[in-house]
């Protein structure tokens, strides 16, 4: 199979530069040397291993993106930018045709979909990129559609441990409030509880400190109102590598979709993606 060129922007960010130093080992993709970055960076150039990678700010992007096509015909974009950039960066990749998916969480979710939706270009969007969790979520989803209520009268915590350099409540323990909440539970995502300090982490969490400026905890309590019974569902993911896998999974699947003339679906999720491995369907809230 001839590699398959990937563009990966957020770069000289740490999440980015993971998925660049696993890609450019992997022969399936091409990394092009280019990653949209913010204005503020003041890098020019990142280095992964041997290779260099130009950093394209906003004032420069719309017409760098055009000699980078001039050079590479086709890519997908893989998006680990801010939250802040992903209504900007959905834009731009539409605007200029290029597939992408997104894994930076946070952002106008619902603005984001409409605007891929109703665009010619196809992405992949989710609010977590590890298979393994998606999984799990979509079994919750399923559970919140065949029960709901289930746990009416349930009160319900969340509390969710990231790195300190996460600027936004986790995408993923939003997704789960929704399915909480149909299942009964009455829970703001706004009483999400964030933890991004590194001492309480490794104190209190007993997080490894190899894994503090990367990793992703997650708790979600229920309790009946009387304490009789408790119910506990947890995840715990340390580094990157489990994202990369399903990011690099994500691309595999859009590549298969691009290569499908006339498909009139733009929109995918990992749902959509874990469904292209086993074969069988799985449902969402």
């Amino acid at each position: 199979m001839e590699p398959i060129n990937i563009m990966i922007n957020g770069m000289p960010g740490k999440v980015a530069s993971k998925m660049a130093q696993i890609a450019i080992a992997d022969k399936r993709f091409n990394v092009i040397p280019f990653s949209l970055t913010g204005q503020e960076i003041e890098n020019k150039t990142q280095i992964i291993d041997s290779t260099s990678f130009e950093l394209v700010k906003p004032d420069t992007r719309d017409k760098r993106i055009q000699e980078i096509k001039s050079f590479f015909a086709s890519f997908i974009a893989i998006d680990y930018t801010h939250p802040s950039a992903v209504i900007k960066n959905a834009f731009f990749y539409t605007q200029n045709l290029i597939p992408f998916v997104m894994g930076t969480t946070g952002g106008d979710r619902e603005k984001l979909e409409q605007l891929v939706s109703n665009s010619s270009t196809m992405a992949v969007i989710a609010p977590n990129m590890a298979k393994q969790i998606v999984g799990f979520q979509a079994m919750m989803e399923y559970a919140a559609n065949t029960f709901p209520n289930l746990f009416k009268g349930y009160t319900l915590s969340v509390v969710e441990s990231h790195q300190k350099g996460k600027a936004d409540t986790s995408g993923t323990a939003k997704a789960m409030v929704d399915c909480f909440n149909k299942l009964g539970t009455d829970f703001d995502q706004k009483q999400i509880q964030m933890v991004r300090d590194p001492e309480t982490q490794e104190k209190d969490w007993k997080i490894p400190k190899e894994y503090l400026a990367g990793h992703g905890w997650h708790t979600y309590t229920l309790k009946a109102k009387d304490g009789s019974a408790l119910f506990e569902f947890k995840h715990n993911i340390n580094g990157r590598d489990i994202y990369a896998k399903g990011t690099f999974d994500a691309v595999l699947f859009l590549k298969e979709k691009l290569a499908r003339p006339g498909n009139p679906k733009k929109l995918y999720t990992m749902i959509d993606v874990l469904n292209s491995v086993s074969g069988q369907a799985l449902n969402t809230c």
